[in-house]
């Protein structure tokens, strides 16, 4: 007869019968490192060298990957950490990168202070992700595959948007939305700020120079609020898988480093993609001249979260209809919520392996165009 197993949004299924000799021991084993050490998750950085700097624009090389395979720039978005992509070690896709020989390069944006609040998105836009294309594919001697999560994905095709000519060899956007209409908690606030003009949003954000950090890490937490309230009794079932700690101690650490939307850019967003929902007709207006998805030309696969509430499916999946120049657009759907189907502990042999295969592909693809069929 099969234990009986308690279902829940956070986690593995919980078995509701005794637990074992062996779970007892791994869970005190567990405890007492954590006692002792203070933690359980190696955080550890994946060593790198900075090859760039400038305002909000700091350009990494990872030591690991220095094959002749194609080179990969990650991208960030706004207001959360860079280290999403090096979340720790044994979940981190920098790691998987380098370990599959490839190139990596990141961006890094660093902290943004109240001092900051005149940046608008045109500043990430038009100046920082094309320079960090352009110093990453400089160093690497050919097009980099961008590889994108969020807001860091609809940013690098709006660059690419402004800029067609950028060394970019493909983009990957994971958990990106590009129809709010399809983001279960914010179309019901849609109408009320229709409704104001959105006067009480920018009151707000104008008062405070944008979304401070506290802010935005409540709003993280919000949107996956089932997985904070039943993730005491998660942890306590789990105390004897290692693995599944140390990445619950992980994430809780990135969450409380959020970072701050500076007030020109959250007053962009608020308006132009909360409430005129402007990426869905894929043209978006921005400092006195116009970005269309229409000028992208390069090959483009969008991994969507299925457990994902701030970039569900639909609303990931709507960039398919707007990218007509592009050779080739992919949609694919991974296990995970918003930070999970970037790096949770299954994204190894899901979004990873999407990314590898596509990577790997797109190279293969721009050797042949070379004219050299054996892609090597």
């Amino acid at each position: 007869m099969a234990t009986p197993r308690l279902r829940l949004p956070y986690g593995p299924d919980i078995p509701l019968g005794v637990p074992s000799t062996e779970s007892l021991v791994a869970a005190g084993l567990n405890v007492w490192t954590k006692l002792v050490n203070g933690h359980l998750a190696d955080m550890t950085p994946m060593p790198r060298d900075r090859l760039h700097t400038a305002p909000q624009t700091t350009v990494y090389r990872y030591r690991a990957g220095y094959d002749d395979g194609p080179p990969v720039l990650l991208v960030p978005p706004l207001a959360a950490p860079a280290r999403c992509f090096d979340l720790r070690r044994g979940c981190s896709l920098v790691e998987h990168l380098g370990d599959g020989g490839r190139r990596t390069y990141l961006v890094d944006y660093g902290a943004i202070a109240f001092a900051d609040r005149h940046l608008g998105l045109e500043h990430w836009i038009d100046n920082v992700i094309p320079d960090a294309i352009r110093v990453a594919a400089a160093d690497a001697g050919q097009p980099v595959h961008v590889a994108a999560w969020c807001l860091g994905g609809i940013m690098s095709l709006l660059a690419l948007a402004g800029q067609p000519d950028l060394p970019v060899a493909s983009v990957t956007l994971v958990a990106s939305p590009f129809d709010v209409t399809a983001v279960p908690f914010v179309a019901p606030l849609r109408p009320i700020a229709l409704l104001t003009g959105g006067r009480l949003g920018t009151v707000a954000y104008r008062a405070m120079g944008g979304a401070p950090a506290f802010l935005v890490k409540r709003m993280f937490q919000l949107s996956s609020v089932d997985k904070y309230v039943t993730k005491p009794l998660a942890v306590l079932s789990h105390l004897d898988d290692r693995d599944f700690l140390a990445q619950i101690e992980a994430v809780d650490d990135f969450t409380a480093n959020m970072l701050a939307y500076p007030g020109r850019t959250f007053g962009q967003l608020y308006h132009r993609f909360f409430r005129a929902n402007d990426l869905a007709t894929g043209c978006l207006d921005i400092d006195g001249h116009r970005l269309s998805l229409d000028e992208v030309t390069v090959p483009v696969l969008a991994i969507a979260g299925t457990g994902d509430t701030i970039a569900p499916v639909g609303a990931v999946h709507h960039l398919g209809s707007l990218l007509p120049k592009s050779p080739e657009v992919r949609l694919e759907t991974a296990p995970g919520g918003h930070l999970g189907v970037l790096t949770g502990r299954g994204a190894r042999a899901t979004t990873w392996a999407l990314l590898d295969e596509w990577i790997d592909a797109q190279h293969v693809h721009s050797k042949v165009a070379d004219g050299n069929p054996q892609g090597a």
